[in-house]
Parts: structure tokens; sequence; C-alpha cells
């Protein structure tokens, strides 16, 4: 069993201040089983997290930063064959205007039930097929468009944009100015849209724009898809670190029950994975008595 454990470690002051405050029984308990197998390492700034590329390779996929097919393989998750095209996963979304910034809110945050989302991808979606677009819906928070041009475009993962200035991670160049256009057509679209004029009358959060990400054909599964623990993913994005520290507590308090043959651990910038490997009674015996620094491995994500 290979579990990939997202966000366990923060890049921000304030998230490494909850890091070091807290204990790892668990976590260092399977570090005496679990030896590094190896590291993937990267920065804060790569469109696609750790956590992302781990589940990438580990199913076989090529692609490149922020280029793999994460919108087909969901389109597909959801009964509906993605064929040979191009998919793009659109995620409905609400951008607030602060005074220094733009920035995107958690789609979570919109409560988007199905009619109301239905009804505003009906709105949209002219916009994107008489430019050649297929459109798809596929849940509230989840629509789909097709077109050549998202064959090999890279795109900012949502876990890299949730709470943050936008403009750091909006694509750019020649082959993404008709999103572009799209984009601006979209929000101006919904800014006068009746359902955002009921959404804010009930104190909801308007729909205002959208974000691309997860694009490319789809690509059948070449390897075992190992298990994705995403519980740490809302409190960091939130940077809620009080909650984030209490729900990596209840995680590591399972690890060591959890029967794990391979674990790998994913920052903001790096991941490590740990994997059980034959060991004499001498490496066990020393293994037993060592007392690994969790705090400083994580930090090194």
């Amino acid at each position: 069993m290979h579990r990939v454990i997202a966000f366990a470690a923060p890049v921000s002051e304030h998230g490494r201040e909850a890091l070091r405050g807290m204990a790892w029984p668990g976590l260092q308990s399977l570090l005496r089983r679990l030896p590094p197998l190896g590291r993937d390492d990267g920065d804060e700034f790569s469109l696609s997290p750790p956590h992302e590329r781990v589940l990438a390779r580990a199913l076989g996929w090529h692609g490149d930063d922020g280029a793999w097919p994460f919108a087909a393989a969901q389109l597909a998750t959801l009964g509906q064959d993605p064929g040979a095209a191009a998919w793009g996963l659109l995620t409905p979304a609400h951008w607030h205007l602060g005074t220094e910034q733009l920035r995107m809110t958690d789609p979570a945050d919109l409560m988007l039930d199905e009619a109301t989302s239905r009804l505003l991808l009906d709105a949209v979606e002219p916009l994107f097929t008489t430019e050649g677009f297929a459109v798809r819906w596929g849940a509230p928070t989840a629509w789909f468009i097709a077109h050549p041009s998202l064959s090999h475009l890279p795109c900012a993962s949502l876990d890299r944009v949730i709470g943050r200035n936008v403009d750091r991670w909006l694509p750019a160049g020649a082959a993404v100015r008709l999103l572009r256009r799209l984009q601006n057509e979209v929000q101006m679209l919904l800014y006068t849209h009746p359902l955002n004029d009921q959404r804010e009358a009930r104190g909801q959060l308007p729909v205002n724009s959208f974000w691309l990400s997860g694009c490319g054909v789809h690509q059948p599964a070449q390897g075992v898809l190992p298990t994705v623990d995403d519980r740490l993913r809302t409190a960091a994005l939130g940077e809620d670190w009080a909650a984030w520290a209490k729900a990596w507590q209840a995680i590591d308090a399972e690890l060591p029950d959890a029967g794990l043959q391979r674990l790998t651990l994913c920052g903001e910038r790096s991941s490590i994975t740990l994997e059980v490997q034959p060991r004499n009674a001498w490496q066990r015996l020393v293994a037993h008595w060592q007392r690994p620094d969790v705090a400083a491995l994580l930090e090194a994500l």
C-alpha cells in the first residue's frame, strides 16, 4: 500500500512555527521501518505541486510541469468518455479584488449546487462553443472544455492558486491569448448575471471567473494508483495552522497501524518517498534505537 500525504509541510513561517511545535510519535516510528527511497526536489513556484507530480508519475503519465492530464482523468472517473480530445478542467471561481492583489477563494466556499452550476455553465457555454470548444458539465465545481490548443498547455494547479494572488499564476503568451479573452468575456457576463445578484442577496459569494487546469489528452494508467491523503489541504490553503496541526496529529496517530509499504510526504516544494526495505537483524536493531528528526525532514520539503 502506497499513501501520499499532500501538504505535509508548509512554506510559510507561521506554518513552520506550527510544525516545530509538534510531536510525531507515529511518523517517527514509521521512519525506523521505512528508510528513504528517493526525493523529488522542486520549488514552490512550479505549476504542479509535489503531490500531483508524484501521482502523475505513479500513473505512468507522460507530461511536464503543469501539463498533466488530470482533467481528462477526472472526466473518465465521472463516467464520461474523454476520447482522444485534449481536455481542461474549468473550475468556477470567485476572484476577490483587494487593495493590492486579486485573490481566488476556495471554490468549495461557493457552495454551488448542481442546478445553479448548470445554469451558470449554460450562460457561458456559447462563448466557448462559438470558438470551437466542446463543453461538458461534470460536477458543481468541475466543468470541462476540449480544444486542440489544450493538448500541451501548461497551467497552474488549483492547489497553487487558492488563497493566493492569481496574477502570479495566470498563463501568458500567444498560445493562451484566446483563453485570456474568453476569461475576460466570462467575467463580464457573470458580473451582471441575475444568479449572482441572487447569491449576493443571500450573502453568498458570486461566481465571477474560472480557473483552467489539468490540460491534456487522456492517458490510461500504467501503474498502481496510490492513495492520496488530502486531509491537510483545506487548512494549509487557508493558512489555518492550528487546524493543520490538529489534522496532522490525527494522521500521525494512524500511521503505525496503516500497514504501509510505501509513504510519500509532500510539501509545497519537494517530496520524499519512504519504502519498506529488506534488513538484517543488526539493521533492525540499529533502527529501533534511532530517533529520526521528523521536523527537520518535513522542513526540507
